[in-house]
């Protein structure tokens, strides 16, 4: 009788062991997701911040150009209160996206005004932003292997029945935009 006593404790605690790892298992693979995602945030932040001085050294250059500086504006100010308002991560994903979209267009404008593109300032700008927008696509890379773990560990035994207790989903990637898969047109 001892003896089976003994046995049934120890099968117990070893339940419940297994059972309190399962959920801390998805609880830190969530926290991982968000951590991914804050890292993202901050680089977004940073390309935000840098944006103004861009726009203000090709202003001088391109008074006539309004229209983008517009498109710049609305998108970094969306991108911003996505970030500031606790958005669902679609919606920053999205808000990143036009941002990125306006910023390529402000881009294109530029290669009609060599003087501007020799120009020290806005030189310096556009390498920082070139490394903001490689520090961007590395820790998307980070999110999306992230989300990849979490996702295929909830979608698996016992992964999924953790989840369901701690009342998570699957997350979100972070995908390209359609556009971003056509062909740019190159005019000479």
């Amino acid at each position: 009788m001892k003896k089976g006593l003994i046995i049934g404790i120890v099968i117990i605690f070893v339940l419940v062991g297994f059972f309190i790892k399962g959920l801390n298992r998805v609880v830190t693979l969530d926290e991982n997701i968000k951590e991914a995602w804050s890292q993202i945030e901050n680089q977004l932040q940073r390309r935000n911040d840098l944006i103004p001085n861009l726009v203000n050294t090709v202003k001088g250059y391109t008074v006539h150009e309004k229209e983008i500086f517009k498109h710049v504006a609305d998108a970094r100010a969306k991108l911003a209160g996505a970030i500031s308002h606790n958005k669902s991560i679609s919606e920053k994903i999205t808000a990143a996206q036009n941002l990125g979209g306006a910023l390529s267009r402000l881009l294109m404008i530029v290669e009609n005004y060599p003087d501007l593109k020799a120009n020290q300032n806005f030189a310096q700008l556009m390498d920082e932003l070139a490394g903001t927008e490689n520090r961007i696509a590395v820790e998307r890379m980070r999110y999306n292997r992230t989300v990849k773990i979490f996702n295929a560990h909830i979608r698996r035994i016992p992964g999924s029945f953790f989840a369901s207790l701690k009342n998570l989903s699957s997350a979100s990637y972070f995908k390209a935009e359609e556009k971003a898969a056509q062909l740019p047109e190159v005019k000479f």
